[in-house]
């Protein structure tokens, strides 16, 4: 899949306004969700006890931790965008996020995103991407939501 490259502000500045694309399909696996879990302290049933979420949920199956989903977004994003001569990357704020469906065990999901808008912080370009967590052969994403990044590009 290719992707965009950005190299300087004024590169990221020229996509303001538009969709930039999607990443590729990557599936959620049990051990994944038991990890998070432990990394997490999050041992909640609905995620860990196949059995009982079969016989118990709606979903008839374990379900990925919301935040689980949520912190694959750099990953995602990266398939979509290439942001190079970086001193630094941050992850500044997420806004409106939104779970609206529930991320099954071996669902494939992917990244759709939009750069809503790109603010000239005395050289540090604030980036604000809509973004929506799509679940393959879903009808609706697992989230939507607007996240901003900083980025401190070397000149």
């Amino acid at each position: 899949m290719s992707n965009i490259v950005i190299r300087s502000l004024a590169e990221l500045q020229q996509h303001e306004g538009q969709e930039l694309g999607v990443s590729e399909y990557y599936t959620i696996t049990q051990e994944q969700i038991n990890k998070f879990a432990d990394a997490t302290l999050d041992h909640q049933w609905i995620h860990l006890d196949a059995e009982r979420a079969k016989t118990e949920t709606p979903f008839q199956s374990t379900i990925a931790h919301g935040y689980l989903t949520v912190s694959l977004l750099p990953y995602l994003w990266s398939q979509i965008v290439t942001i190079e001569n970086l001193k630094m990357q941050v992850n500044y704020e997420i806004e409106r996020l939104r779970f609206n469906q529930a991320v099954l065990v071996n669902n494939a999901v992917r990244l759709r995103a939009k750069l809503l808008s790109v603010k000239d912080l005395r050289g540090i370009a604030k980036a604000s991407i809509e973004v929506a967590l799509e679940i393959q052969d879903g009808k609706k994403p697992a989230y939507t939501g607007v996240v901003t990044f900083l980025y401190h590009f070397n000149s």
